[in-house]
């Protein structure tokens, strides 16, 4: 095995990201069927290069903040800051400058021509979960208070997460993988069903069908198969292997559920808020350690508060905004009531 230093990943880097503009522009000029199949099987060849057009399709909002920035900047004149000479050279090196901003400004627009057109948003309000059949024969499964954008072409299929949580049943295209970009990471599938939840530092991935390929940062990459999971960071790609029971725990909002399985009340609590308008609330350090299980509707979190009631010292009190705070219920002490229990 040869070893390859960082420098030698950084001058990978930086060919994908000159090769990746060059074919932007090659496809912005009238391409022949045969550039379209060439430039299709290079962005396949490599999750890398996948990476390296999601990072373009930043490139045009870049360009329009530094174009909005410049315009609304006012110098005194160039005679009351530098001298004739300076000026001379300074004039150089702006017209230097100058062309280098034409060309990245270029690259940037046939980025943006090629990768913003087209493109489809969904999202969902709090509460709501939506099934969205794609033009390709894919199912995009959105959980409550998420949002994501789907872009298809003729040689990829494309989707962002934008947050929350998205599920999907992508149909086989081998011709066409399927690129599903959370944050810093790449998702490709070609036929194949996972769940991808954006949690605060993390990314949580769990495949239920076939096999995906995840791709973190700039060197980190990892196969993860059904039955397995990922918790995903931008350096790193940490594989968990998941029981049948955990998967469908992790999936069961598909049925407009929330499944618990011994979490905390603070943490049952957090999964029903994520569904709630109105929060449930913690009145009472001794309640959210106490731990609770069953199968809820996510549409009635009264079942939820009563099952609580009932089997625990819990006391759930109704705010006037629709909240609910949970506080600790004290039983009556045994001596109080002349019982002389043990």
């Amino acid at each position: 095995m040869q070893a390859s230093g960082p420098n030698s990943n950084s001058a990978d880097r930086d060919a994908i990201e000159l090769e990746a503009a060059r074919l932007l522009a090659r496809l912005n000029s009238a391409p022949t069927a045969q550039d379209e199949d060439e430039i299709g099987a290079w962005i396949e060849a490599d999750p890398r290069h996948a990476v390296a057009f999601a990072r373009a399709e930043a490139a045009w909002d870049a360009a329009e903040r530094l174009k909005s920035a410049a315009a609304e900047v006012n110098l005194p004149p160039l005679a009351t800051i530098v001298s004739e000479e300076q000026q001379r050279r300074l004039s150089r090196n702006i017209m230097i400058a100058a062309a280098v901003a034409v060309a990245l400004f270029i690259v940037a627009a046939i980025v943006t021509v090629r990768t913003f057109s087209g493109i489809d948003r969904y999202e969902t309000g709090v509460g709501e979960i939506r099934d969205i059949a794609l033009i390709d024969g894919s199912t995009l499964h959105l959980n409550s208070d998420s949002e994501a954008e789907v872009r298809f072409t003729d040689i990829g299929r494309k989707v962002r997460i934008l947050k929350g949580e998205a599920s999907f049943d992508v149909a086989h295209d081998k011709g066409r993988p399927f690129d599903v970009e959370v944050r810093s990471a790449i998702i490709r599938a070609v036929g194949t069903a996972f769940n991808i939840r954006m949690r605060p530092s993390v990314v949580e991935l769990t495949v239920t069908q076939g096999t995906v390929t995840v791709h973190s940062g700039n060197d980190v990459q990892q196969q993860v198969s059904a039955g397995s999971g990922a918790v995903i960071q931008p350096r790193n790609i940490a594989l968990t292997r998941l029981g049948p029971k955990l998967i469908d725990q992790r999936t069961a909002w598909r049925d407009q559920m929330v499944e618990l399985d011994g979490e905390t009340i603070e943490q049952a609590a957090s999964e029903f808020n994520r569904y709630r308008r109105a929060p449930i609330l913690i009145g009472d350090t001794r309640v959210s350690s106490l731990r609770v299980g069953g199968r809820f509707r996510i549409t009635d979190s009264r079942e939820f508060l009563s099952a609580l009631q009932m089997s625990l010292p819990i006391r759930a009190v109704n705010g006037e905004d629709g909240s609910v705070m949970l506080l600790y219920r004290d039983e009556p002490d045994a001596a109080d009531n002349g019982s002389g229990g043990a």
